[in-house]
This record gives C-alpha cells, sequence and structure tokens, in this order.
C-alpha cells in the first residue's frame, strides 16, 4: 500500500533518505510517496505560479514512481512535457504537462 505525505522540507529529507531532497524536491520512497510542503506552497519555474497544475504534476509524478516508472526527457522541442519528466528542476525545451497521457483534439 502507498501512503502520500504532505511533509514540511526537513521531514521530506528524512523520509526520502538517502535521496538528496535538498530540502525543495519531493520523493517516492517505499511505501511513501512525499510531497514537499515548500513545493506545494511555491511550486516551481516550470509552471508560472500555476499551483493547481504543479500539485498535479507533483502527485501524479511521484505516484509514477510508485507504479514503477522511471524518469524520462522531453521527446522534442514544444511537445508536452511527460509526466515523468523532471519538470520541477526544467522542461528541457518541453511545455509543462501535469498529466500522463495528453489527450488528442
Amino acid at each position: 500500500m502507498v501512503q502520500i505525505r504532505l511533509a514540511s522540507p526537513s521531514t521530506t529529507d528524512e523520509l526520502c533518505s538517502p535521496l538528496d531532497t535538498a530540502g525543495r524536491l519531493s520523493c517516492r520512497n517505499g511505501s511513501f510517496v512525499v510531497l514537499n510542503a515548500w513545493r506545494w506552497i511555491n511550486g516551481a519555474d516550470a509552471y508560472r505560479g500555476d499551483l493547481r497544475d504543479y500539485r498535479r504534476y507533483m502527485i501524479n509524478h511521484e505516484f509514477g514512481h510508485a507504479l514503477g516508472h522511471g524518469h524520462r526527457d522531453c521527446p522534442s522541442s514544444g511537445a508536452a512535457a511527460p509526466v515523468m519528466l523532471q519538470q520541477t528542476k526544467g522542461l528541457d525545451g518541453c511545455t509543462a504537462n501535469p498529466w500522463p497521457v495528453v489527450a488528442n483534439g
């Protein structure tokens, strides 16, 4: 069973160890999906103040790890970012996308 936690930066660091979250990143570690409260409140540059979509991305990305998915690269400049791209760290030419699958049409 996977449990989700919204945690302070220091608690995130503890729950995510040995991964170094530097007080700013979220993680999936064992049965925990840990969302960093600092990111929950402040978002990331890739989402330019759109906290609702950034929070969707955080949840979908970390639960993607819980489902066994690893990180992905941007497939091409201007494409919607795969949810498993580390969008918190940047978009590498993609556009922000909080969803696991991009609907066509």
